[in-house]
């Protein structure tokens, strides 16, 4: 490719950005959300749900997160946006302990949820895991049927299985995808599209009645129709569950969050309520990703 072609590939892909964030800033205008802006007095009227206190994270030397401290609000949606490597899905999996796996990892700060360290030594893994489901990039449905991908969590967490069908119905109806599935349980997971592979892994996380769900870009491998269910189903879910998403769609942060932080080379550069951070910015470097500038 010569210099000249790399340039109009660089030019077209800011150009769409710029476009995309247009989009992004008219959906966000078109909120009801009262212009609110987070501060100690609006933090102390939410209910908090968990909270990171400057949460720092290394990968060896390597410093990827820098004293995040940020709330998450009970039955709310916040989205987390940046650029790529800014170290938004590596704060996601510090939220329930997942980076523990990474024997190079390690974290100073602390993660509340409801008051609690979950860093704490005391602190059972497989119970806070209970409490906090995660949602993959990619669908990751387990290669056997689609009702014993949701009978597998109760199982491990010795639920009767009299209870099984109950659940199974449940999780389904809760991830819009029963009536689509409801007469070929027994088939296997890897039979659905990609779309219903990704609600299958929600129904999943479901089964075994989490108090938070992480979503770490749940869309980004799916067509726009399978987009557009999930981000309803992420609002429904909003209900019962609190929310936390990772998204690089600037477009799928205004529709689907109630609040956004906006993460630049592992740092929290802005918090506040979405309509806020796309419509009115503190921050010159927000402004400017919002915008389609950078990033």
């Amino acid at each position: 490719m010569s210099n000249n072609e790399e340039e109009a590939l660089v030019d077209n892909r800011d150009i769409g950005r710029q476009k995309d964030a247009a989009i992004a800033i008219k959906i966000a205008s078109e909120l009801t959300d009262d212009l609110e802006i987070v501060s100690d007095e609006l933090i102390r009227t939410h209910e908090l749900k968990m909270e990171t206190i400057d949460l720092s994270h290394w990968y060896g030397d390597k410093r990827v997160l820098s004293g995040i401290s940020l709330p998450m609000f009970k039955n709310r949606v916040t989205a987390i946006i940046g650029a790529s490597g800014c170290g938004k899905s590596t704060f996601l999996r510090d939220l329930n302990r997942m980076n523990d796996l990474i024997s190079s990892a390690r974290i100073a700060g602390q993660v509340l949820l409801d008051g609690q360290d979950i860093y704490a030594k005391d602190i059972d893994l497989n119970q806070l895991r209970k409490r906090i489901g995660m949602v993959f990039q990619k669908p990751n449905p387990f290669g056997m049927s689609i009702q014993n991908n949701i009978a597998y969590g109760p199982y491990v967490h010795g639920i009767k299985e009299d209870e099984f069908p109950k659940i199974i119905e449940s999780c389904l109806r809760k991830a819009v995808l029963w009536t689509e599935v409801k007469d070929r349980l027994g088939d296997t997971a890897l039979s659905l599209s990609g779309g219903q592979q990704q609600r299958l892994c929600i129904a999943r996380a479901l089964s075994v009645e989490p108090e938070i769900i992480l979503f770490d870009e749940p869309c980004s491998s799916l067509d726009p129709h399978a987009t557009a269910k999930i981000e309803d189903l992420i609002t429904k879910l909003k209900e019962e569950y609190t929310v936390v998403i990772v998204t690089h769609n600037m477009q799928q942060a205004a529709r689907v969050s109630d609040y956004t932080a906006f993460f630049n080379l592992g740092e929290l550069i802005e918090f506040n309520r979405t309509k806020k951070i796309f419509s009115s910015p503190e921050r010159k470097m927000t402004e400017e990703y919002i915008s389609g500038r950078f990033g």
